[in-house]
């Protein structure tokens, strides 16, 4: 193969500047800022700053407010891309087994990933709406059968229920795709051996399926993390009575709406630091147990 070779030294720079220049404003930048904010007191309205050294580490951490938002987000993590990857998994299985209407619902499944994650939020508040939604004949007939506004649980359901809907596209393209990398000759070499759908499926395509896996589980347990932002900024607010205020939403919270930049950028900090050690955990232990091998 015949390798190209740029004339100019510059010209690999200049096509990739308008990338560098994304990345740097839009990630690098507010990185170093959170960073230079969680070491200083920041007035809210740039009145200037002063280094506090890890004054606002010790203020966060000693606040019951934090440790109730950092339980809630962890909570929310294990089970938001529990239910997100076990469902996709479910429906990639289905499509996979080329069961009856799979080839519509191979298109069906991906349509979500067209809508962004606050309309997502927007349209799931009308349709589990307690009083206007598709549960609400049953509030009628039992009154608080239905009502994610005060009850925890079924907030969570709430919020559960649509993550799904939100992660499925990816998560199920993802699933299918290693599924069918799968060699045919492996199933009916075990259904002449006498396994049954369920034998083969535990010891031929979860074993093969691992590398898949490990992949959307890192992806999406960094996303519960993070990227929850809007489903709990158009459905919760963080309700009721806090219940929902995850460390990504009380982050927002604290900076835009109390003017604690240094709070805010110190819990920032604090974040990044629980992704970056989730992921690290899942890459050194989990990669482990991944077969790359077919």
């Amino acid at each position: 193969m015949k390798q190209e070779i740029f004339r100019s030294r510059w010209l690999p720079w200049w096509l990739s500047a308008p990338q560098l220049i994304v990345l740097f404003l839009f990630f690098y930048l507010p990185i170093a800022l959170a960073f230079f904010w969680a070491f200083h007191l920041e007035q809210p309205f740039g009145g200037g700053s002063e280094f506090v050294g890890l004054e606002n580490f010790r203020r966060v951490l000693g606040s019951g407010e934090f440790w109730t938002s950092a339980g809630a987000t962890l909570l929310y993590m294990i089970l938001a891309s529990g239910t997100s990857i076990t469902t996709a998994l479910i429906l990639a299985l289905a499509a996979d087994r080329a069961l009856k209407l799979s080839p519509l619902a191979r298109n069906v499944f991906i349509w979500p990933k067209a809508v962004a994650s606050a309309s997502i939020g927007v349209i799931f508040v009308f349709i589990l709406n307690p009083f206007l939604g598709i549960l609400a004949p049953l509030n009628e007939i039992w009154p608080g059968f239905w009502n994610p506004r005060t009850n925890v649980t079924h907030t969570y359901i709430m919020l559960f229920v649509t993550n799904v809907w939100n992660a499925i596209p990816f998560t199920f393209i993802i699933l299918l795709a290693g599924l069918q990398a799968i060699p045919q000759e492996l199933h009916k070499a075990g259904a002449m051996d006498g396994s049954g759908p369920w034998r083969r499926l535990w010891d031929i395509q979860l074993p093969l399926l691992t590398p898949q896996l490990f992949v959307v589980i890192v992806l999406e347990v960094a996303d519960s993390l993070s990227g929850s932002f809007g489903l709990i900024d158009t459905m919760t607010q963080g309700g009721p009575g806090g219940s929902t205020n995850l460390l990504v939403y009380k982050i927002y919270s604290d900076g835009f709406k109390a003017y604690d930049l240094s709070g805010a950028a110190t819990q920032t900090v604090i974040l990044m630091v629980l992704v970056a050690c989730i992921t690290g955990f899942q890459y050194f232990f989990l990669e482990r147990k991944v077969n790359y091998d077919r």
